[in-house]
């Protein structure tokens, strides 16, 4: 059994290092607030994951087989449904659900 100082050091250590840690990325942020790049990188920067996680998620399907039609059908309703409503909520939602209905029983394998 450790000594009762040394949990209460190592608590407190373990507090003040978790503290400081969850305070440095605000301490890090507050200069770049005023900086133009950092404005420019938060309108082009959404659009940029978006198109990096597409590239990511599709990678590897092939492009031979009837299950591509799945994910490609998915896709589809996804963006049909983000230039329609313009709701990123419905557009995953909506992308989802025809994924799992389509992957699931019709081309279930």
């Amino acid at each position: 059994m450790p000594d009762t100082r040394y949990a209460i050091a190592a608590v407190l250590v373990a507090a003040a290092v978790t503290w400081g840690l969850r305070a440095l990325p605000f301490a890090a942020l507050t200069p770049l607030r005023s900086s133009s790049i950092v404005r420019y990188l938060s309108t082009r920067m959404p659009a940029g994951v978006m198109v990096i996680l597409l590239a990511y998620c599709l990678r590897d399907l092939p492009l031979t087989h009837t299950r591509t039609l799945a994910p490609l059908a998915a896709l589809a309703v996804t963006v049909s449904l983000h230039l329609w409503r313009r709701n990123a909520l419905l557009s995953i939602l909506g992308g989802t659900a025809t994924h799992v209905i389509l992957a699931s029983t019709v081309f279930a394998s």
